[in-house]
């Protein structure tokens, strides 16, 4: 047997690099000692050589390369790798590779357009019109347990007994404005504030006169030389726009605005009074829906809200008088008379009342049941004003208001083809000849209404984009009251625009520019003058001109 020196010793004579063992050192080698450990053969106190120099090297050559470089960048011209200084073939042709890619992206313009796109920002929106006023904070005293204060904790009430204190029906739907007339005390300005004698002078001007039908070629002159500039944006509302129309008048622009929450704001361009010509006014307290000027007393604005409420703005009386009065639901309206004394209401709920302000109260002559959806929009025969369409659900129907029944009356004349809800319905502006409908499947329809048959012909379908989403007011197309066959209707696309079309689906004119930023939902056109408003959801006008 081998003792254990024995094993040791045969261990040492293999460690020290021994070929040889005796034979009575036979070794069993363990699997832990078959590869020896590596060992670092680097110490800090002794430094290669070898690393010493590179290092220096290094040191004595990096101001040079850098005076090359500099150089080089200096005077443009490319340097061989014996004459600079040891720049390697690697980095010169990195050199060269570069200035061909700057010589290329040149070539192309496309270093400019990269300057041109980082200048060009998006413009701010103006900050002419109504200025914004800083909401007060209330300070609320601080909060504390009433576990900490040794208190009992409060006793919450069961919802069977707060249903029974405060039913549902008891408690108000809408809070509406107080019933009977309203001053026109503008909320932009102070208690002592008085209406200017220019207003009522520019809504008392005589405004019979109109345009006639142009030429086509002469309208689309027309419509290239209105133009807008950043003076021509204004706020005139606080909220979304729902509805605006233009005033008469045509030595001055003067347009009103209904927005979200009931109030309503008169603008006359280039004015001096209110905020840069801005006169705010709270008449409603839900969306103004529907608004137009009297064309017979133009001192008079009439407009409609959801509340169930129509007034009429009076600048000569300085009031907003209370024509009609429902409990909510009230859409639209029209002149169903050339005086403008008789009008047609539309609802949510599918009825339409005729009213007659000859007659005391605030209450209809007759209601008429046409739809168990809502009338979203109704609109009176320039000519023969005993006709009427009235856009309901996915079908327009023309009625004669003298066969009219408090339910289930009988339409004269359906336009159908929509598949998808009708957002409006108009007759065209002096012969009623076309019916201009806009639908939310996307379409622009136009029909031959020259003569009433059950079914009216389609003469042009175009496709518009309508969906405008939650957020923004809903995009309808709009007669031109001085071109017969001619409408305007906003637009999704971009750059934003306001897009002009004739009767037979031509694009005539898109009016674009910088300061168009937003989609302008609601448009009109000027009665007399050349001249285009559109409103957008921040409660902002733009208006093109000439």
């Amino acid at each position: 047997m081998f003792t254990r020196q024995t094993k040791r010793e045969a261990a040492v004579k293999i460690v020290a690099g021994e070929q040889y063992l005796t034979p009575d050192a036979t070794v069993r080698r363990s699997s832990r000692r078959a590869v020896a450990p590596k060992r670092l053969h680097f110490s800090p106190d002794t430094p290669d050589k070898k690393v010493t120099e590179k290092k220096t090297k290094t040191e004595k050559e990096k101001p040079e390369k850098t005076r090359i470089k500099d150089e080089d960048a200096e005077d443009g011209v490319d340097q061989t790798a014996d004459g600079h200084g040891g720049l390697s073939e690697y980095e010169l042709k990195r050199l060269e590779n570069i200035r061909k890619n700057q010589a290329f992206l040149s070539s192309i313009n496309l270093l400019q357009a990269r300057e041109d796109l980082h200048q060009t920002t998006r413009p701010k929106p103006s900050q002419r019109g109504l200025r914004s006023q800083p909401a007060l904070k209330e300070v609320l005293p601080p909060r504390k347990s009433l576990r900490l204060q040794n208190k009992p904790a409060e006793k919450m009430t069961p919802l069977k007994e707060f249903t029974a204190l405060f039913p549902r029906d008891d408690m108000p739907r809408v809070f509406k404005k107080p019933a009977g007339p309203l001053l026109m005390n503008p909320l932009n300005q102070d208690e002592s504030f008085k209406l200017p004698p220019q207003l009522l002078e520019l809504c008392s001007e005589d405004t019979k006169e109109r345009k006639r039908n142009l030429d086509l070629k002469e309208y689309i002159s027309a419509l290239k030389s209105m133009t807008i500039t950043e003076d021509n944006v204004v706020k005139v509302v606080k909220d979304r726009v729902f509805s605006a129309a233009f005033h008469p008048c045509s030595s001055s622009l003067l347009m009103a605005a209904g927005d979200k929450w009931g109030k309503v704001g008169l603008w006359n361009l280039g004015a001096e009074w209110g905020d840069d010509g801005v006169l705010l006014f709270e008449p409603h307290s839900r969306p103004v829906g529907c608004m137009a000027f009297s064309r017979v007393h133009p001192t008079q604005l009439f407009s409609g809200s959801y509340d169930g409420s129509l007034r009429c703005m009076d600048v000569e009386k300085a009031v907003f008088d209370d024509v009609y009065d429902i409990d909510d639901g009230l859409k639209t309206f029209a002149f169903m008379s050339h005086d403008c004394s008789t009008l047609l209401v539309g609802s949510w709920f599918g009825e339409v009342a005729i009213v007659d302000r000859r007659t005391p109260g605030n209450s209809h002559e007759s209601l008429h049941s046409l739809n168990p959806k809502a009338v979203r929009s109704v609109s009176v025969h320039p000519l023969q004003m005993q006709y009427f369409a009235a856009a309901e659900g996915r079908t327009v129907s023309i009625y004669d208001s003298r066969y009219l029944k408090k339910t289930k009356s009988k339409a004269v004349s359906h336009l159908h083809g929509h598949a998808l809800a009708i957002t409006s319905a108009y007759f065209s502006s002096w012969t009623g000849n076309r019916v201009l409908t806009s639908c939310m499947d996307n379409h622009i329809r136009v029909y031959d209404t020259s003569s009433l048959t059950a079914e009216p012909p389609l003469l042009k379908s175009i496709s518009h984009d309508m969906h405008t989403g939650r957020w923004l007011s809903k995009i309808s197309a709009v007669w031109d009251p001085k071109q017969d066959d001619c409408f305007v209707v906003g637009s999704m696309k971009r750059p934003r625009r306001v897009e002009v079309f004739h009767e037979s689906g031509r694009l005539l004119h898109s009016f674009m520019d910088e300061n168009v930023g937003t989609v302008l939902s609601v448009t009109a056109f000027h009665p007399t003058r050349n001249a285009l408003l559109g409103g957008n959801s921040s409660g902002r006008m733009h208006v093109f001109y000439s």
